[in-house]
């Protein structure tokens, strides 16, 4: 994957700025105020996928700040209402805040497990700013990649996570991509992987690089056995069908079809303790922007 460390540098830069920026809000906390931490993300119907990530991740981050009482938002009103009617209660991000304001809560911080800054990311920026006045302190994590040491590190999380390779095999990762500027995190991230020297090739469902361009890349270095890897939160409709399903136009497919040997594993980011970590790292952060205000 053909990026410029100087072009690197600068898409760290615009990411950065444009997370922490517009994450960052939050006034003057006191000792006595009720304290929450609101953990935001897309969400997932695949009942236990979301307990392995989702509710792992809000698990870790509970276990690390046993001074703030967690709760769980979705940003999609699909999914809500899916596991609605399995009698499964999420809230959305408003309803949630709703429910913190009237049961006391003074200092918050809302952490998102979304990958990127994106469309989503700034999305839930703008949908919890007007709660920023019903609270004295009010402050957003950012996302899991969101400077340049971020992907560093989600990098070497990664690369702990998969088997060894020899010459010959690679790893396949699925992103979700987007139409969003904040869509060069991808070709970034393969930057890194590519600095690391490990055959490890990054492709998108609806952004830039896509599919074929992992499969010419995969060709061109002769690569013959590949594993499929979601590079999501969670394993879910993407990685189970978009990816491993075995409908014609699924990556697994796909590949096979154009001679590969495919193997899959079915795991989402919020599996990884380390990428858990990372997480708590965010909400870190965030309650030192809030303690300098």
């Amino acid at each position: 994957m053909s990026v410029t460390m100087k072009g690197m540098k600068t898409a760290f830069t615009v990411l950065a700025f444009s997370a922490l920026a517009l994450a960052a809000v939050s006034a003057t906390p006191t000792t006595s105020m009720k304290k929450g931490i609101l953990v935001v993300s897309f969400g997932t119907s695949y009942e236990s996928t979301m307990k392995t990530t989702i509710g792992a991740a809000e698990s870790a981050i509970a276990a690390a700040f046993p001074d703030r009482e967690v709760r769980r938002a979705f940003t999609s009103t699909t999914i809500i209402r899916i596991l609605g009617k399995r009698g499964i209660a999420v809230d959305t991000v408003d309803s949630a805040l709703e429910k913190m304001a009237k049961e006391g809560f003074g200092d918050i911080v809302v952490q998102a497990l979304h990958l990127i800054p994106g469309e989503e990311f700034h999305e839930l920026l703008a949908a919890v700013a007007p709660w920023r006045g019903r609270f004295a302190s009010f402050v957003v994590g950012t996302p899991l990649l969101a400077a340049a040491q971020d992907y560093f590190a989600l990098a070497d999380a990664f690369i702990a996570s998969l088997p060894a390779m020899v010459p010959g095999e690679a790893a396949v990762l699925m992103g979700h991509g987007t139409p969003h500027p904040a869509n060069m995190a991808y070709p970034a991230l393969q930057r890194v992987f590519d600095d690391r020297q490990i055959p490890i090739y990054l492709g998108t469902v609806e952004g830039y690089p896509t599919l074929e361009d992992v499969i010419a890349d995969l060709t061109r270095d002769g690569v013959k056995k590949v594993l499929l890897v979601p590079l999501m939160l969670v394993a879910g409709d993407h990685a189970n069908n978009d990816m491993a399903g075995d409908e014609p136009d699924s990556w697994k497919s796909i590949l096979s079809a154009r001679g590969f040997e495919v193997s899959v594993m079915l795991r989402g980011l919020g599996e990884l303790p380390e990428v858990r970590a990372l997480y708590i790292g965010k909400v870190r952060a965030a309650l030192s922007v809030s303690g300098k205000h």
